[in-house]
């Protein structure tokens, strides 16, 4: 098995953030010895049976002579989402509600009135 990298190391930045269901995509793009760090540090970390298992398939695939993909395991990251800007709402909207007609019956605070 080879060395465990330091994630600082990894060819796939923010790999300890990134989701489960984005790896496939994202190690199609890695070579056999890519593969291979990643998989030691999955192993030597989290060692998360389906992302091992995954990694292995891939690396088996490589190794037989399939492909790797031009995407980028650099891309951005929209899998992961960002936290919302604080105050990016005005404070007044939030407490008024949206604007409601009143009821077919009369108005709440008038029941007896008539349409």
């Amino acid at each position: 098995m080879a060395d465990v990298p330091h994630h600082d190391q990894l060819p796939l930045p923010d790999y300890d953030h990134l989701p489960v269901g984005s790896l496939e995509g994202r190690i199609r793009s890695l070579d056999g010895a890519a593969l291979e760090a990643v998989l030691a540090y999955e192993q030597a970390h989290a060692n998360r049976v389906q992302v091992v298992q995954l990694l292995e398939n891939r690396l088996a695939a490589v190794r037989d002579g399939a492909p790797t993909s031009g995407g980028s395991p650099l891309a951005a990251t929209p899998e992961a989402g960002q936290a919302p800007q604080s105050g990016s709402q005005d404070s007044a909207s939030l407490k008024e509600g949206p604007a409601m007609n009143p009821p077919s019956q009369g108005v709440p605070t008038n029941p007896a009135q008539p349409r």
